[in-house]
């Protein structure tokens, strides 16, 4: 696949304003500031195909890029203190409205900060995609500003925090060393395929 070729598409304030599929469809879920836009730039060799903040909860819309025959959906960040409980409702309602539809979601790429425990957001969503059985592999992002030490610990510790944790797939991610990336587009590159060869 030629990730220099992704573009954006379209952002949705609601989730009843969002066209019905046409596409499979790859989301992206996260808290706000784990850095979903940030990854979603590397994996497609973009500066700013996704808008970068350095103030949390700026993505409040579902914003859907394309490649080829997939739609990459960034959700809006969850777990973000300071905005009003109306747009909290709103986030969540656009949040649960996509993954509870009948879309062509083949994966959620959930995103998580290695340098902590997760918090009760993540938890929540973990829980969810466990129990709704919607594929989902977990990216820990901001790898690099861990020491080998303190990495190794996150990762036993995750081993507690994570429900079913080694029984997930799991990817660390460093937007400055680009670790993971190439493991990440192999995973979007057999995804795109399977959809070929079932079309």
């Amino acid at each position: 696949m030629n990730y220099n070729k992704a573009e954006f598409c379209a952002s949705y304030g609601k989730f009843s304003q969002i066209p019905p599929p046409e596409r499979i469809e790859i989301a992206f879920a996260g808290r706000s500031n784990v850095g979903k836009s940030t990854l979603i730039n590397k994996l497609f060799n973009r500066k700013s195909l996704a808008r970068v903040s350095s103030v949390p909860g700026k993505t409040a819309t579902i914003n859907f890029y394309g490649m080829e025959n997939i739609y990459f959906v960034d959700l809006p960040g969850y777990g973000y203190a300071k905005v009003s409980k109306s747009e909290k409702e709103r986030w969540s309602g656009l949040i649960e409205g996509y993954l509870n539809s009948d879309r062509d979601l083949r994966l959620v790429f959930l995103l998580v900060d290695m340098r902590h425990a997760p918090s009760a957001d993540d938890l929540d969503m973990i829980n969810y995609l466990i129990d709704t059985e919607l594929p989902f592999v977990i990216v820990l992002t901001k790898a690099d500003k861990l020491k080998k030490t303190e990495r190794e610990k996150r990762m036993a510790a995750f081993r507690t925090e994570i429900p079913c944790f080694d029984d997930i797939h799991v990817i660390p991610f460093s937007s400055q060393t680009f670790e993971g990336v190439e493991e990440l587009r192999q995973i979007i590159d057999d995804i795109a395929a399977d959809d070929e060869e079932n079309f």
